[in-house]
C-alpha cells in the first residue's frame, strides 16, 4: 500500500525560502509548495519550475509548486515561515518588529486558516518575536510552533571548531542555548570531539573565540556578500522539518516554548505565561515532543536568565506596537 507524501510549504520564495525548497527536494521530504504574495507569483513559478528541472538529475521525486494561493497550502504536515524584511541601515529594533509582525500576523492567520493541523517553523527575524507572533495568531498548541536559530548557530559553531582543529565537523558534538546571535549561550563543557571534552583540545580562549565567531556569524557574511546568510539557515530549518516529516526523534536546538524550563517563567507552570527560546527539543511526527533539559552551573543560569530578559523585551515591543498580540 503506497504511502502518502509529507507536503512542505514555505512562505516567502526568496533566498532563504527558496534554498529550504532546495534542500527539502534534494532530500526527497516529500511534496513542496513554494507561496509568494500576488505580485511575486511568477517568480515563485519560475522558482518551483526550476527546482522540479533538477529532479531527473539528481534523481528526487517531488511534486513542486510555486503559487500565491494559500489554499495551496492546504493538508500541509510543516509551513515554514520565511516571509519579512531583513534589517536595513538606520533601522531600529522596533522598525523591524513593526514591519515583519505585520508580515507574519498576515501568514499566520492564513495558515490559521489554509493549513490548520500543520506544525509551524519560523525563520523570520528578530526570530523570538516572530515565533511568538505566530504562536498568538495562530492559536496553535505550543508544541506546534517552532522557531530556527537554535539549529543554525551550533552549526556555525562547530563549523568554527572544526577549522581549528582541522578534523571532520561530523565528530563535533555542541550545544547553545537562548536566543540568536548575541544573546546566545555557550556551553562548552557540553561540547567534545569523538567523546573527548574540547577543553583538553583547544585553549579555552581559542574556543570562547569560536563562540564569539559564531554569534556574529550572521554579521560576517553580510558584511562579506552584502546579503543576509541563506544557505546554512535554509539547512538548519530542513533539518528540522526532516526530523518532523521523519519522525527522527532528533533533538535540535531549536526556540521552544518554555515555562519552568531553564527558569524562563517562574511561577505556577502551565499559565500560558512562558516565552519561545532556544532550548535542546526533541523534534518528531507531533513537533516539539520534549524538552532536554539539565542542571546548569551558575554562570550559564546567570547567561540563560540575561537571554531570556532580551526575548522578553521582544515579546513586551510586539505588545506595545500590537496590544492585541500582548
Amino acid at each position: 500500500m503506497a504511502t502518502r507524501r509529507a507536503k512542505i510549504s514555505i512562505i516567502g520564495a526568496g533566498n532563504v525560502g527558496a534554498t529550504c525548497a532546495h534542500w527539502a527536494a534534494a532530500k526527497e521530504l516529500g511534496d513542496i509548495v513554494l507561496l509568494e504574495i500576488p505580485d511575486r507569483a511568477d517568480f515563485a513559478r519560475g522558482k518551483a519550475l526550476d527546482l522540479a528541472c533538477c529532479a531527473p538529475i539528481e534523481g528526487f521525486d517531488s511534486n513542486i509548486l510555486g503559487t500565491s494561493d494559500y489554499k495551496d497550502i492546504a493538508g500541509s504536515d510543516v509551513v515554514v515561515i520565511t516571509a519579512g524584511m531583513p534589517r536595513k541601515p538606520g533601522m531600529s529594533r522596533d522598525d523591524l518588529i513593526q514591519v515583519n509582525v505585520k508580515i507574519v500576523k498576515d501568514v499566520s492567520e492564513k495558515v490559521r486558516e489554509f493549513a490548520p493541523d500543520s506544525i509551524v517553523i519560523v525563520v523570520s527575524n528578530p526570530l523570538d518575536a516572530m515565533v511568538y507572533t505566530a504562536w498568538k495568531v495562530t492559536g496553535f498548541p505550543t508544541h506546534r510552533v517552532i522557531g530556527q536559530a537554535g539549529a543554525l548557530d551550533v552549526a556555525r559553531y562547530k563549523t568554527f571548531l572544526a577549522f581549528e582543529l582541522k578534523c571532520s565537523v561530523e565528530d563535533i558534538s555542541a550545544l547553545l542555548l537562548g536566543g540568536h546571535g548575541d544573546d546566545m549561550v555557550p556551553l562548552p563543557r557540553l561540547t567534545s570531539v569523538s567523546g573527548v571534552p574540547i577543553l583538553d583540545l583547544l585553549p579555552e580562549a581559542t574556543v570562547q573565540a569560536c563562540v564569539n565567531r559564531a554569534k556574529v556569524g550572521g554579521g560576517e557574511i553580510v558584511k562579506l556578500m552584502g546579503t543576509s546568510a541563506y544557505y546554512s539557515p535554509a539547512s538548519g530549518t530542513i533539518q528540522m522539518v526532516e526530523a518532523i516529516v521523519r519522525d527522527k526523534k532528533r533533538i535540535i536546538p531549536s526556540a521552544a516554548y518554555c515555562e519552568a524550563e531553564f527558569g524562563v517563567a517562574p511561577g505556577p507552570a502551565g499559565k500560558g505565561k512562558g516565552y519561545f527560546v532556544g532550548v535542546p527539543a526533541l523534534l518528531g511526527a507531533k513537533g516539539v515532543e520534549r524538552i532536554i533539559t539539565f542542571k546548569m552551573t551558575d554562570e550559564e543560569q546567570k547567561l540563560m536568565n540575561e537571554s531570556v530578559a532580551h526575548v522578553k523585551d521582544l515579546v513586551g515591543a510586539v505588545g506595545k506596537l500590537f496590544p492585541e498580540l500582548a
